[in-house]
């Protein structure tokens, strides 16, 4: 094994900041130049939502004159080399334990690598095409029965986009530990989730806050199961897929009866627009 002082450390520590550093600068450099591109992928869930509700132009609004300079060719471009510069920063990460590991550890550097990575963009994309997406027609559609128009500013918008994306990024980076570790603390698991939600949640109430909540909690039980059928695979175990697959058909029918109840004994019937099924 490497041994390093005290002083080595810090320096091998301070090389690798300013390498994941210079790596976020030249992401940064290569961001900047498809702005109104990027601004045009980012401001997609909003003209979505804003059209959906009946909102014409479906177009952000401009509070101060630096604002739209500070979002689209500043923050946005930082945003983006984050994502694409994050392999490159858990390298440096894992470059820098790496000297303290034995050979026989020194080889999951590559999965480490790209599942980190992975499920840090994994995040941020479900967090831009499902629960941002949803979250936001939702929040803007409130009031519009009592003859309120929403106007929302690019800053708050971004800002509301940044908190999403980056929190549900970092909740997807819960999935690394094996599945017995997440069982045993998945109620500080869930407790993390539900404080993320809550800080990515732009009001204060309990309902928008399960609108994130709910979703990631599953999703994080859901790479639990994922982590169990890889872990009895590489035993030579079977699962009851028999069992599950009845308890599932069960639970759908359970489902569908409700659903078919609301709609022919109290009328409710689909819409394509939040709340998606009223009567």
């Amino acid at each position: 094994m490497l041994r390093m002082s005290f002083m080595e450390h810090l320096e091998e520590l301070r090389t690798r900041i300013i390498r994941a550093v210079f790596g976020v600068l030249v992401a940064f450099l290569i961001s900047i130049t498809f702005c109104k591109r990027l601004w045009e992928i980012v401001s997609a869930p909003a003209v979505e939502a804003l059209t959906h509700i009946g909102i014409k132009p479906p177009n952000l609004a401009q509070i101060s004159p630096m604002e739209q300079f500070n979002v689209i060719y500043l923050k946005l471009p930082l945003l983006v080399s984050i994502f694409v510069a994050s392999p490159w920063i858990v390298y440096q990460v894992w470059a820098f334990i790496s000297p303290g590991l034995y050979k026989r550890e020194k080889k999951w550097a590559v999965p480490f690598i790209l599942c980190t990575a992975g499920l840090f963009i994994t995040g941020g994309s479900f967090a831009y095409f499902v629960a941002f997406r949803y979250g936001l027609e939702f929040l803007l559609g409130i009031g519009r029965d009592v003859h309120i128009t929403p106007v929302v500013s690019i800053n708050e918008y971004f800002d509301l986009f940044v908190n999403v994306t980056l929190g549900v990024g970092l909740v997807f980076e819960m999935r690394l530990a094996s599945p017995s570790f997440l069982l045993r603390h998945s109620r500080y698991a869930i407790l993390a989730i539900t404080v993320i939600a809550a800080i990515v949640t732009p009001t204060p109430d309990v309902f928008n806050m399960m609108i994130f909540a709910v979703p990631m909690v599953t999703l994080f039980f859901v790479g639990v199961f994922a982590s169990y059928l890889l872990v009895i695979k590489r035993e030579g175990r079977k699962f009851p897929w028999r069992v599950i697959g009845l308890v599932a058909l069960a639970v759908l029918v359970i489902i569908a009866g409700v659903i078919a109840l609301l709609m022919y004994r109290y009328h409710y019937h689909f819409i394509p627009s939040w709340p998606y099924f009223t009567r």
